[in-house]
């Protein structure tokens, strides 16, 4: 399917995913794999937007915050809305879009990508999560395919793929259990920043290894997963993995369990990405077989981990109970990083939303941006109502 200098537009270019994008493009290249990289945007790491662009040879730009000289024979949009801009002034039909910003605000850029006929690798979760009806409609209506980043269902479409999905049974996500895994829960809910942000196994973002902390990480995964493959939330399971070397399972209904296994590296799932179906020398690090003497599995603990429940009402409600979910979620993450909630505090929030706020349809892009604000009121509400204990 992918072809040599494939166009490309990589959003998010200077955050986790997108650096490692950027290290996979350049790997790609050098073993004859080469995409044209027509546009890059970033939040507002100015300096390294540049860097990639001139590596790269790209000259049209966006960031939406800040708002410096462009580099020499290089067109810089500037603002809020600076990538999705880009994509109005850049995508063509065919086009394949790294989608890597962090939160809600990649959802307009990604359906704008697909609206216009790109195929979208997409990294950002909340575009699922908050409107995956409107998402997969969208997809649908224009013909494009959506190829996932993230390591547990990239490891699903690559398990899966060694039958067929009417042939699948269940699916099952594994999680690391985050730095809490081990903790009571009394100690969890007083857990400082510093301890939530000490991932035992991954090296990412603040908000995504706060989602990982509070297991939110994967609910939201089941919510992508659901819209993905088409699965209903009883045949969509997460389990506790604290070794990250097993990443998804597929259960057939003869019996038959396929498992993707891989270290922890997100360069694996982007070149997977990038090149699906296909296969190319990887830049990802290597499975040491000798190192895996144990790999231990173990239930999420619903009580102490109450997303994973979560994420399954999001599924069986649908409309825009999932933008509720992710938008308190992201106030609530916030609040926990900026010292003004306990840890413990992040899930009640969020289940507070869940349970006060109506659900209603997500027929349009401004229905979800309607589901987001409320959420994100409510919750901002909460959060400055309990504030942290000093």
């Amino acid at each position: 399917m992918h072809q040599a200098a494939r166009r490309l537009i990589l959003l998010g270019s200077t955050g986790s995913i997108g650096a490692s994008t950027v290290e996979v493009l350049r790997h790609l290249r050098a073993h004859g794999v080469d995409f044209q990289v027509t546009g890059l945007a970033a939040g507002s790491n100015a300096d390294l937007l540049t860097e990639q662009a001139r590596s790269l040879g790209v000259r049209e730009l966006a960031l939406a915050n800040g708002s410096p000289a462009p580099p020499p024979g290089a067109r810089l949009r500037t603002g809020p809305d600076a990538a999705l801009q880009l994509i109005r002034d850049v995508a063509r039909p065919g086009d394949l879009v790294v989608a890597a910003m962090v939160g809600f605000a990649g959802l307009a850029s990604a359906l704008e990508a697909i609206e216009r006929g790109c195929h979208v690798a997409l990294a950002n979760k909340e575009t699922l999560v908050a409107a995956g009806s409107l998402v997969m409609q969208a997809a649908a209506r224009q013909g494009v395919q959506l190829f996932p980043i993230d390591s547990e269902h990239s490891a699903l479409a690559q398990c899966i793929r060694s039958g067929s999905l009417s042939e699948v049974d269940r699916v099952v996500i594994t999680a690391s259990g985050g730095p809490f895994r081990t903790w009571d829960a009394q100690r969890t809910a007083a857990a400082t920043v510093d301890e939530a942000l000490n991932h035992p196994t991954w090296r990412m973002g603040r908000k995504i290894t706060i989602d990982s902390a509070t297991l939110m990480n994967k609910a939201l995964e089941i919510i992508e997963a659901h819209w993905l493959f088409g699965l209903p939330a009883e045949r969509i399971e997460a389990i506790v993995h604290p070794q990250s070397i097993v990443h998804g399972f597929a259960e057939f209904r003869d019996g038959s369990v396929m498992a993707q296994l891989s270290p922890p590296d997100m360069k694996l799932p982007i070149q997977m990405a990038l090149t699906w179906p296909h296969r190319h020398a990887g830049v990802a690090r290597r499975l040491d077989w000798r190192t895996l003497s144990n790999l231990q599995f173990e239930p999420v603990d619903h009580e102490r981990f109450p997303a994973v429940r979560l994420a399954q009402q999001v599924i069986q409600r649908g409309g825009s109970a999932g933008a509720t979910l992710n938008a308190a979620n992201e106030v609530a993450v916030h609040a926990f990083l900026a010292g003004a909630i306990p840890f413990g505090r992040i899930a009640e929030i969020v289940q507070d939303a869940m349970l006060e706020l109506p659900d209603r349809p997500i027929l349009t892009l401004s229905d979800a941006q309607a589901a987001d604000q409320a959420a994100r009121a409510f919750a901002g509400h909460r959060a400055a109502a309990h504030p942290q204990r000093t």
